[in-house]
């Protein structure tokens, strides 16, 4: 793995907890469950990608740490709430039992909002400490918000559950899913990493053009570890989407067909990337989230 990705995902994690360390002990417990959920990180994907786009453009990874942050932030309150019985039902999410196994339902709910909330203190809390402009920090706040919120990611989670037991869902259906649940925020996180370095819209658009290919390579990737992937290289249930009735790309165009569809869409990602001088790291980090196992 190239250096730079290494370096980042320690920032990242020695980032990720400075605003959940201070709290009154009559509340502390939401601060419990919220840590424990951001501390079983997975992969850091997100935010990765954050200050891999920053530093592609040649901008202050450091300017970039609270973007990141808000990201994984999001991304995390998500599937605390995706895991809920209401939602998925899972009690597992990466090899440890899920949030509301630990803390009960209404902890977990608040855990979730508690850190969706945190995402947009943690942005203007450093724009107030002069770490960037206002300007940026709108930025920012809109391009997540947008596509974190109704037309984006909890639009797609909208899709999803209308399509449980619904065996009958299309390419068209599932794609325009992926793209809001699973691809908004991966855009959110490369678009953001532009906006923190300052770039112009030339280096935005092809941000947004890499995240739309990427996203829905990285959900592909997905159904296809859902059916070859084991509990212990998942971490959480695999063959869940089998047993919840879904229409997968797997069951649309079967596993072999689907991982062409990965190396053909990861590809086309890294075509974008010629938009960026130090583009280095992220064309490797996009072939690893292609051939991961988990």
């Amino acid at each position: 793995m190239h250096n730079k990705i290494e370096l980042y995902a320690q920032l990242i994690n020695e980032d990720l907890y400075k605003y959940l360390d201070t709290y009154l002990e009559e509340y502390k417990v939401i601060f419990d469950s919220m840590r424990y959920s951001v501390e079983n990180g997975g992969k850091r994907v997100r935010p990765l990608l954050t200050l891999l786009f920053c530093d592609a453009c040649c901008g202050d990874v450091k300017k970039a740490l609270p973007f990141a942050d808000a990201v994984e932030y999001i991304h995390t309150y998500s599937l605390i709430h995706d895991d809920l019985p209401c939602m998925d039902n899972d009690d597992f999410r990466r090899g440890k039992p899920s949030n509301h196994k630990v803390y009960g339902e209404a902890f977990a709910l608040l855990a979730g909002d508690g850190l969706l909330t945190a995402a947009f203190e943690r942005i203007t809390d450093l724009q107030k400490a002069g770490l960037y402009s206002a300007d940026v920090a709108v930025k920012a706040i809109y391009t997540l918000s947008h596509l974190a919120g109704s037309r984006g990611m909890i639009g797609g989670q909208v899709i999803d559950l209308l399509n449980e037991n619904n065996s009958n869902a299309d390419f068209d259906n599932l794609k325009l899913m992926d793209s809001l649940k699973t691809g908004a925020l991966i855009e959110a996180a490369c678009v953001m990493g532009c906006i923190a370095a300052e770039a112009d819209e030339d280096k935005i658009n092809a941000a947004t053009e890499f995240a739309q290919k990427i996203g829905l390579a990285f959900q592909i990737k997905d159904d296809i570890l859902d059916v070859t992937s084991t509990l212990e290289k998942l971490g959480k249930m695999a063959g869940s989407d089998e047993q919840n009735g879904k229409s997968t790309y797997v069951t649309l165009l079967g596993v072999q067909e689907c991982q062409k569809l990965v190396d053909k869409l990861t590809d086309e990602a890294m075509k974008a990337l010629d938009a960026f001088q130090n583009n280095e790291a992220l064309k490797e980090y996009a072939k690893y989230l292609a051939d991961r196992e988990n």
